[in-house]
Formats: structure tokens, sequence, C-alpha cells
């Protein structure tokens, strides 16, 4: 990471991504690739940073997307294969997805007995997929959980009599920042429930929320569960994960405006959970701070709140062992995946810069806010 001198020169607030650590996860998932035979999509809905996607496309297959911009990023960007799903296509739209799209998977039978006509008559060739609903997760927060009760995503197994006719895949996602147990407990259920039409499809996407870059994730299970299926369905296997790409390879720098007092000390800072980090209010998330602890752990505990209007703005308590003061610079860890691309201008606040810590341990800045951003938005 940068040191003081070098920090000093980043504008805050700044999402500061280290192009080592990407580079180092996506070696990883290449090496899953390699070792499995699956092939690795990068989910653009949880990283996306077009700066960094000729990197990232020496090692993954292509992207998936959750609509045009996603998928159109992909192509022109990107430039490998591009995935698509969505719970529902706008006609207007569609034809332009077809022109740009490798994979489109449909969110039920009707849906794609409607795009078929539409699909044949189309110049591109596209492999298209139904999402099944396994009816099991380990997901413990509904938020997060694509599988939860009254779930709009995906077909049932008891409304799955047989693979449609021109499907040539199935896709499910059911989990989220879980290890490879969960993925093989998974995949026990999608075999019970799906069984017989797992080998009529030519290939089976098993979706993200699969960390597969975290320290303790259980490479060697993966390697197992997914040979063991190509091997048992004779399918191709694809995965998703955008968190992976981007685990623990960027840092959000922030800085303290003002510390008030009222009955403890409050820091006021130049960030916004509501704007910055909505999972933090969504989701009862709680970020990590470099320096920072529990509050009490310390010696000088302070409540971290956004400079915006909402009362409800509050990013956390935390302690650390210097007292804060107007100035004061803060770093929240593992801020690159779900934070870039989820960010708003709630109340005015500008977004964060965005830089990029080259390998040479130099910083580019790639992108700043600016007043034109907010009103471009509104007008």
């Amino acid at each position: 990471m940068l040191d003081e001198e070098a920090l000093a020169e980043v504008p805050s607030p700044c999402y500061i991504i280290d192009e080592l650590a990407i580079e180092e996860n996506c070696k990883i998932l290449g090496e899953v690739q390699e070792l499995s035979g699956c092939r690795i999509l990068m989910a653009l809905k949880g990283f996306t940073l077009p700066s960094l996607f000729p990197l990232i496309s020496k090692y993954l297959h292509g992207t998936c997307a959750s609509g045009l911009y996603e998928a159109r990023l992909g192509r022109e960007r990107f430039g490998k294969e591009v995935h698509v799903f969505a719970p529902a296509y706008d006609d207007r739209e569609f034809e332009e997805l077809l022109r740009i799209s490798d994979h489109i998977v449909f969110n039920s039978i009707a849906q794609w007995e409607r795009a078929r006509p539409v699909v044949e008559e189309s110049a591109r060739k596209v492999s298209c997929g139904i999402r099944i609903n396994p009816e099991y997760s380990e997901v413990p927060i509904d938020l997060w959980n694509p599988c939860a009760r009254y779930t709009r995503f995906g077909v049932r197994a008891d409304d799955f009599r047989t693979v449609p006719e021109g499907i040539d895949g199935l896709h499910f996602h059911a989990l989220c920042q879980q290890n490879s147990d969960s993925l093989e407990r998974l995949i026990g259920v999608v075999e019970e429930k799906f069984e017989r039409h797992l080998s009529r499809v030519r290939w089976v996407n098993f979706g993200g929320g699969q960390l597969i870059t975290a320290p303790d994730y259980d490479i060697d299970r993966l390697f197992r569960v997914v040979a063991d299926f190509r091997e048992e369905y004779v399918v191709d296997v694809y995965m998703e994960p955008g968190e992976a790409v981007a685990l623990n390879a960027g840092v959000l720098m922030s800085t303290v405006l003002d510390v008030v007092h009222n009955e403890m000390d409050i820091a006021i800072l130049d960030i916004s959970a509501w704007a910055h980090a909505q999972d933090i209010l969504a989701a009862a998330f709680r970020m990590d701070v470099i320096g920072g602890c529990g509050p009490g752990e310390s010696k000088h505990t302070y409540r971290l709140a956004s400079r915006s209007c909402l009362s409800g703005d509050i990013i956390g308590d935390y302690s650390f062992k210097q007292p804060l003061h107007r100035g004061s610079r803060l770093m929240f860890t593992d801020m690159a995946s779900y934070s870039v691309v989820s960010n708003n201008m709630f109340n005015g606040i500008p977004l964060p810069a965005i830089a990029i810590l080259a390998k040479s341990n130099e910083v580019r800045i790639v992108r700043r806010s600016s007043y034109e951003d907010f009103e471009s938005r509104l007008s």
C-alpha cells in the first residue's frame, strides 16, 4: 500500500484499487479454470473497472451481465464471452442484447417461449439457458439470498417438467461469500431435484457467491466437485464469482471533516454509508478500518458518521489508539467489490475518486467526481 507521503497526493474520498492484488486473485481463478476444466466469468455487478479489464481478461473466460449496459460494457471493453441473466427483459433492449451476447439465460419457461421466435430469427447464434431454483441456500440474510422464500429467481423443480426445445443450458445461483463445502451441498440438492435434466443440456452455470480467492477457501474440494460434475453429466461448467476477482484488493480512503460531541465523540467523514456502502444500513454490514477496532477496545472511541443529512447515515462505532481530528485519514479495507458499482450521489455528495495502485507502486487517478456527474443524472 502507499506510504503516507504518496497518500497525501490522493484526493479524498477515493477508492484505491491494488493492481497486484487483482492479478493475484485472477491467477488463482485462472488456475481453477485450468485444473478443473470450468470456465470462469467476471460478474460485472460485483466489480466493474474497465481500466483493469485488459489485465483481468488475460485470465478469465468472459463477463456475465445483468442487463444491456453491463453486457455492452463487457463486449466493448472486456472483449471475450458475454453472458446475460435478468429476471425479465425489456423488449426495447432485447434485440440489441442478442447482437452482443453469447449466452442468454431466461428466468422462466414462459419467458423463453415468448423470446424464442426472436432468438431463432436473429442473425447471431446465441446459446440460451433457463435459470432453475433449487429452493436451497445457506445464505443467512434474505437481502443476499437468491433462493429465499417467494424469490423471483428461477424455475422450481415441480414446475420444470422437461428441458424446452432450443435450450442449451441450466443456470442456478444460491451462494454468497461461501466456501466449496456449501457449493458441494448445493450441487447435491440440484442433482437430487434436477438430475434427469442435467444430461440433456450442453452447459451448466453454477452462478456466483463462491469466495474462491479467500485464504481459507478449499480449492481442492472445488476441483473435485467440478470435475465429478463434468464427468457425470458431460457438460461444460461455468462459474461467475464477482467478489472473488476483487477480494481484499482495494480500500476506501476518507477524511475526518469534524469531530463533535453528544454523549460520545462523533467523527463526521467525507463519505456516506447510504451513498457509498449501503450494506452497512441494509444488512448490518461492518467495514474494517486500518488501525481501528471495536468500540472500547482501544483508548479513543468514536462514532463514524456521514456528512449527509440522513439521520441514520452512520458507518459504525470504532476505537483508535490515537485521537481523531479534522484532517485525519481513515482507510476502510476490502472496498473494491460491490462498492464502486453501487454508488449514488444522494444529497449531492460527490462520488469517491478512483485510483489504481500499479504494480510499480505508482498511483494513477482514473476517475474524479464532478458537479457535471450530479447534474447530468437529473436533467
